[in-house]
């Protein structure tokens, strides 16, 4: 966390705010990477380990942005030493040939790029792990050197990880776990209120469940503690997370079935004003459900705070929420169908019971892992009984196709660092180190914002090479002047180029690796000359890859790969539909059910992640390059709102398509229309982002909030007829946000309004955190999204089995 007074134990006023960060990371490098560089260098005398040691601390503390607090870093280094190892090993015995080094720049440039889809954390080391392999693969071949290389690169990530964990302790915030047990609690407080009269909740209490779901949000969390990783309990955890707020979105609409959703509150004046008179009081059963509800959010709560199982208040509520399911699930005919307002309070109480069953579900696997006690739905928790290096596979295997950013990205990246290598081997390009390092620093996600960075390194290297030939002609052989300057430089340079922008931070760096080489061999004025040379050539080669491989980033993808997304969804909004609405024996034997992990489930599923990597990356993408491009400009687009659609249509499917599976009686064709209705509107609003060649171009269009007939009560229409139009209803409703910004139609920013009683609600999902509570989450970041850097997307999504 950033101090009030800037540096630690520097008053505020003597440096600016700005610079108190990057002041802080500037002096944990210089001291390590100087320290190491002046421990081989001149007290032991091993130039070569001098410079490993120096190169390690600044690609891990400088190159690299692992989020977190210092001791978070910290243990990311840590692990990553082995690594390190691995890299150095293979870049040394790999150049031995130009071929082979070219060819191992292609391998290890890939796989570390793409090892993004891991993480925040992965992502972020990624490029610093980049140059430990880029170093030892450039001449001299000396396989001799290679345990003076070790030994350098082991002290400096030594150190680093000292530094992190003892320079200026940072305060450390709340873990997703008490976040997520914090919006437990509240979720059983609201229950609890709207199982005793009046059953309702204030204003207040509205705003507090949306907050402590605002604070699920992957946005709202930092990086390092977002549950992003492929792993049994982050998945875990990110689906607790998503499944409480799918309970605390849905409790204000119970609230609203029961008299306008106030309960009496008292005026600034001290008046008391009465709560609204309830239209239908909810029968016994169902706040026998809502009790059990809040007691599971209490024992989640709880089990994610001191570790107790919460398996006595899962089976509970799975006990009565069957018995409400049995009563109010009667096929029409078979006994007297309860009234509409009933069937409505019904169908909203089974939403939120089956949230909470997910949320306890998850939370138990979140803490205990695979020796959990609580077994959940297997088409929920796919993941709860595979494998590590599994789950790995099913993430890695998601984002490995030409439509994923990740892949984009690496093999962007991957191909002009290798480009780099083969012109810096077969032209002998002197220190062609630094023309392959100016391909990494320079290349971003989209070609307008590698041309500005370009320019503006091409400009800050060109000042750097004339303060270093200066430097380098009035020093001459004075290797003590250097050695004086050095880490002067280096702090200077460590504290001003991360707030000045990449200019600054080439020149700056361009001096000092002047100032280090110049320690290492007779420096002469032409190294300047070298300096800009190569980086010259590095940006050249990262400006072609940049334009030759997907040159508008996201922008174009995240079009595509949301129209593909809308497609998908209209193909299951048609089936589910068609499959509610089957009737006679076949649909009460329950043959007509159609499972939750169908295939078209997982290709929506997929589609899902792809648009959500995409949004991540979008987000810290400047203005596409080229202006129009191949599509149309659709700057009113609320790219949430379409995939929260895809959420909605995975969520409401899977619920509406569980046994018992009883028949619609005559709303059996009304219902089916309904969905047909639903998917044609998809498929408009996927013709408009993405239209084929003989398409008509124009806006996305404008579509109704509300599904006509949504509020029509059909004489003998069971509880599932008001549930699945309650869902084709929620989905409408998403769909109209596509072209409106969410303050037109006056919801909040989260998304999470009340909606009418039984209508269209916001769903449990936003898409930044870009899951449904399938557990299908993009352990973005998204993540997602969230703090995105340079162009550089966030971590992404996790394909199911």
């Amino acid at each position: 966390m950033r101090e009030p007074g800037g540096v630690s134990g520097v008053p505020a006023g003597r440096i600016p705010a700005p610079y108190a960060a990057p002041g802080r990371r500037a002096v944990q490098v210089t001291l390590v990477a100087a320290g190491g560089f002046y421990l081989f260098r001149y007290g032991l005398d091993r130039p070569v380990a001098a410079t490993y040691a120096l190169f390690a601390a600044v690609a891990l503390g400088g190159l690299s942005r692992i989020p977190g607090t210092g001791r978070q870093r910290a243990v990311v280094v840590l692990r990553l030493i082995p690594v390190g190892w691995l890299l150095v090993v293979v870049g040394t015995y790999l150049s031995v040939r130009t071929w082979s080094a070219v060819a191992g720049m292609l391998v290890v440039g890939f796989a570390l790029a793409f090892s993004a889809v891991g993480g925040p954390r992965p992502a972020g080391a990624a490029p610093g792990l980049q140059l430990l392999y880029i170093l030892p693969s450039f001449p001299p071949y000396d396989p001799g050197q290679l345990g003076d290389r070790l030994l350098g690169t082991t002290t400096g990530m030594a150190l680093l990880v000292l530094a992190e964990a003892l320079l200026f302790p940072e305060r450390t915030p709340p873990p997703y776990r008490a976040r997520a047990a914090h919006a437990a609690a509240v979720a059983a407080r609201c229950t609890t209120l709207l199982a005793a009269p009046p059953y309702t909740l204030s204003r207040a209490e509205i705003r507090t469940a949306r907050e402590a779901g605002h604070r699920l949000r992957s946005l709202t969390v930092p990086e390092a503690d977002r549950p992003a990783g492929p792993g049994v309990r982050d998945r875990a955890l990110s689906h607790t997370g998503l499944a409480t707020r799918a309970l605390l979105s849905r409790l204000p609409r119970l609230s609203a079935m029961s008299g306008g959703g106030v309960r009496p509150l008292t005026t600034p004046d001290g008046d008391v004003r009465p709560a609204a008179a309830p239209c239908c009081p909810p029968d016994a059963l169902v706040t026998d459900v809502l009790d059990a509800v809040a007691r599971l959010a209490t024992a989640t709560a709880s089990c994610l705070r001191e570790g107790a199982s919460p398996l006595a208040a899962y089976q509970e509520l799975a006990a009565v929420r069957a018995v409400l399911s049995a009563r109010s699930a009667a096929h029409p005919g078979e006994r007297e169908t309860p009234a509409p307002d009933v069937l409505r309070r019904h169908a909203a109480v089974l939403e939120v019971a089956d949230a909470a069953l997910a949320m306890g579900a998850a939370a138990d696997l979140a803490v205990h892992g695979r020796r959990a006690s609580v077994s959940g739905p297997p088409e929920r928790f796919w993941y709860a009984a595979t494998r590590g290096p599994a789950l790995w596979w099913h993430r890695v295997r998601g984002h490995a196709g030409r439509r994923s950013v990740f892949f984009q990205n690496a093999v962007r990246i991957a191909l002009a660092l290798t480009a780099a290598r083969l012109v810096a081997g077969v032209d002998t390009l002197p220190h062609g180190f630094w023309a392959t390092l100016a391909t990494l620093t320079l290349t971003r996600t989209t070609m307008d914002e590698t041309w500005s960075t370009i320019r503006s390194a091409l400009a800050g290297t060109l000042a750097g090479a004339l303060v270093t030939g200066g430097t380098l002609a009035l020093a001459s052989t004075h290797t003590n002047v250097y050695a004086v300057l050095l880490p002067l430089w280096m702090l200077f340079a460590f504290t001003v180029g991360p707030v000045k922008g990449v200019g600054w931070a080439q020149g700056l760096f361009t001096v000092l690796v002047a100032l280090v080489f110049a320690q290492l061999a007779p420096p002469t004025w032409r190294l300047a000359e070298v300096r800009l040379l190569d980086v010259l050539v590095g940006s050249a080669i990262g400006a072609v890859f940049g334009l030759l491989a997907w040159p508008r980033g996201a922008h174009d993808e995240l079009r595509y790969a949301t129209a593909e997304l809308l497609r998908r969804a209209a193909e299951i909004v048609v089936a589910t539909s068609a499959s509610v609405a089957l009737a006679g024996p076949l649909r009460r034997a329950g043959q007509a059910a159609v499972p939750a992990g169908m295939p078209g489930h997982r290709s929506l599923q997929h589609a899902v992640i792809l648009a959500e990597s995409a949004y991540g990356q979008f987000q810290s993408e400047p203005t596409p390059f080229g202006g129009r491009g191949r599509g149309p400009v659709l700057p009113t687009v609320d790219w949430q709102a379409a995939l929260m659609a895809g959420h909605h249509t995975l969520w409401g499917s899977e619920r509406l398509l569980e046994p018992p599976c009883t028949g619609l009686g005559p709303t059996a064709t009304k219902v089916s229309g309904l969905g047909d209705r639903v998917a044609g509107r998809m498929l408009l609003v996927s013709a408009a982002l993405d239209p084929g060649g003989d398409t008509p171009t124009g806006p996305v269009p404008r579509l109704a909030r509300s599904l006509a007939d949504a509020d029509a009560e059909p004489p003998g229409a069971p509880r599932l007829y008001y549930a699945t139009v309650s869902w084709l209803d929620s989905l409408m409703a998403d769909l109209s946000r596509i072209a409106r910004a969410a303050e037109e139609l006056g919801t909040d920013g989260d998304g999470e309004g009340v909606g009418r009683p039984g209508g269209a609600e916001s769903g449990p999902e936003d898409t930044e955190d870009g899951a449904s509570t399938t557990g299908n989450r993009p352990e973005g970041t998204g993540d997602t999204a969230g703090e995105p850097r340079g162009g550089r997307a966030g971590p992404g999504p996790v394909p199911p089995d």
